[in-house]
């Protein structure tokens, strides 16, 4: 059994195009350690000490505090401490993460939520600091969860395929735009509530979600630098073949025709088009495609 665990999530790790899987299992370990190490610093009677390395990983709203501990302005996104805070969040990157990851690729998952989450935490800081209202709010404010990442894939999904449609319960079939747009509501109307905090946060990500989807419609992809750093840090891990030098006497061949000969041309879609497979969806949904466009799109998401 704990092999088959243990393999199952290597497997999470080193399969391609599985980004929705891979953000949750992150969000889930550290739910999960946080839990663990609360208990043992509960029975070693040092509760407040856990309490105070746990709000470490959470974002201030205050300035001077976040120039503390500015790495929080990532660690929050990835930070939950209720159980249905973090179920809520993970169902929710689940349903509609599966949409970006199946036809945009999991890169855009990964860019979309992480672009959430810094534009949530920012304009939650930003808003905290600069409007009377909050004031009183700016010294002890902390927040945590994944929900402003979540937020900009739900809207993302929303922007690209708005006719999609999900069947909830009790409610049945709902395209997946007007989830989104009563969600981004009740947050607008609960920014002044217990949760303002979360809920400006959920705006912005929401904000980015719109905006990275309605740019990747004219083929700009806002997230392309982070998908890049993330290549980089990825590569500073992974270990360094081996170079073996060799000199042989005798006739030298050039190598460069033969390489040549082995490469098979590769054909692709003209981003043109893919252009106009997308308007396709946003107008009439992807149900509207035919077998030959959906290919197309297909092949253009594993690039």
């Amino acid at each position: 059994m704990n092999g088959g665990i243990k393999e199952e999530f290597s497997n999470a790790w080193s399969k391609p195009n599985n980004a929705v899987v891979q953000l949750i299992l992150i969000n889930l370990i550290v739910f999960v350690a946080a839990r663990v190490f609360k208990v043992f610093f509960d029975l070693s009677g040092a509760t407040d000490t856990f309490f105070f390395l746990f709000r470490k990983l959470q974002l201030p709203a205050d300035v001077g505090s976040f120039l503390l501990q500015p790495w929080s302005i990532v660690t929050y996104f990835f930070t939950h401490y209720d159980f249905f805070h973090v179920l809520f969040n993970m169902l929710f990157l689940f349903w509609f993460g599966r949409i970006i990851q199946e036809f945009l690729n999991s890169k855009r998952v990964i860019a979309l939520y992480v672009l959430g989450g810094l534009a949530g935490g920012l304009l939650y800081m930003f808003i905290y600091n600069f409007l009377p209202f909050y004031s009183d709010r700016v010294g002890e404010s902390l927040m945590l969860g994944a929900s402003a990442g979540v937020f900009a894939i739900v809207v993302g999904a929303a922007v690209f395929m708005p006719n999609y449609t999900f069947f909830l319960l009790f409610i049945g079939p709902v395209k997946i735009k007007y989830i989104a747009i009563f969600y981004v509501f009740m947050s607008f109307i609960g920014t002044t509530g217990a949760n303002a905090g979360g809920e400006i946060a959920h705006l912005g990500g929401a904000l980015v979600g719109w905006l990275y989807i309605s740019q990747l419609n004219k083929g700009t992809d806002l997230g392309a630098w982070v998908i890049s750093f993330i290549s980089f840090v990825k590569s500073m891990f992974k270990p360094q073949p081996k170079i073996k030098v060799t000199h042989r006497g005798g006739n030298r061949r050039a190598t460069t025709k033969g390489s040549s000969k082995s490469a098979s041309p590769t054909s692709s879609t003209p981003q043109t088009e893919i252009d106009a497979i997308l308007d396709k969806i946003s107008e009439k949904g992807y149900e509207s495609l035919s077998k030959d466009e959906k290919q197309k799109l297909f092949n253009a998401s594993k690039k």
